[in-house]
């Protein structure tokens, strides 16, 4: 992911999580509990930070942020996924994979299912060690 600023996505999610006073694995399942997700306008991770905890100074629910921010880099991602011209039998890889949220966002704003690995974050290791030996 990288348009902008918050090339690392994973950073970004840990961070916000951080400034929700949540545990990052939590992230996801926390923004599908979400009934209306807040409007997060930053795309860098300092001033997406600053602006979740000025949402919750604000009263706004947890759920709603989280959702928020999901929706966020969902939206982003998928402007640099339709350059490419996906269709179907699109593989979601990386250890942002694993949030459930990311991927229910992803899906909802491509219009297409995801295939999940079981073990998302290593198929990059293991397609490069595959290549390698080739």
């Amino acid at each position: 992911m990288n348009d902008k600023c918050a090339a690392g996505t994973g950073k970004f999610l840990e961070y916000t999580a951080r400034a929700l006073e949540v545990a990052i694995e939590e992230l996801g399942s926390l923004a599908l509990a979400s009934k209306k997700p807040t409007c997060i306008t930053s795309t860098c991770t300092v001033f997406a930070e600053s602006e979740v905890i000025s949402l919750r100074a604000r009263g706004f629910k947890k759920e709603d942020i989280a959702a928020g921010l999901i929706e966020s880099i969902a939206r982003r991602v998928a402007v640099m996924a339709r350059q490419l011209g996906l269709s179907q039998n699109v593989a979601f890889v990386g250890g942002v994979a694993k949030n459930a949220g990311i991927k229910a966002a992803l899906e909802k704003e491509l219009g297409i299912s995801l295939y999940v690995l079981p073990e998302p974050q290593i198929t990059g290791a293991l397609g490069a060690a595959l290549y390698g030996v080739s």
